[in-house]
């Protein structure tokens, strides 16, 4: 496999709810589709409201509105500013996939297996909550 993109789901605490890690040669609103399957009854039930960035627009945003009942609300970017700007609720995701990068095993793709890339991301997430935990003893 030559690349990989992935896809996480946070909650506004930034506590990671699920993550999916595919091949780069498929697209980023296919990749949220299967991160939005993987969430399942869970999506369904609390999640009302998602930000994303405008690689999810399109069909995804119908899909989410007939499966999930949520509305997919993407986060556009000002068509005047080049380069990168912090934009209200998809630096949540950003940041987090930052924090992510900080971890040798992430800051890479070492991973033989899919799984492995996953599970990597879900340490790093438990290691990064353990660390908030312990500064609010």
């Amino acid at each position: 496999m030559k690349g990989r993109k992935r896809h996480i789901a946070v909650d506004t605490l930034v506590n990671l709810l699920e993550v999916v890690v595919h091949a780069a040669s498929i697209q980023d609103r296919d990749g949220a589709r299967l991160l939005l399957e993987r969430l399942g009854e869970a999506a369904k039930s609390s999640t009302k409201l998602i930000w994303a960035d405008g690689a999810y627009k399109g069909r995804l945003v119908g899909w989410v509105r007939e499966n999930l009942d949520a509305l997919l609300e993407v986060v556009p970017r000002p068509s005047q500013h080049r380069g990168f700007q912090v934009l209200p609720r998809r630096w949540v995701v950003e940041r987090t996939l930052g924090w992510f990068n900080r971890y040798r095993r992430l800051s890479k793709d070492y991973e033989r297996l899919v799984e492995s890339s996953e599970s990597m991301v879900h340490i790093a997430s438990i290691q990064t909550l353990l660390r908030r935990l312990a500064h609010h003893r």
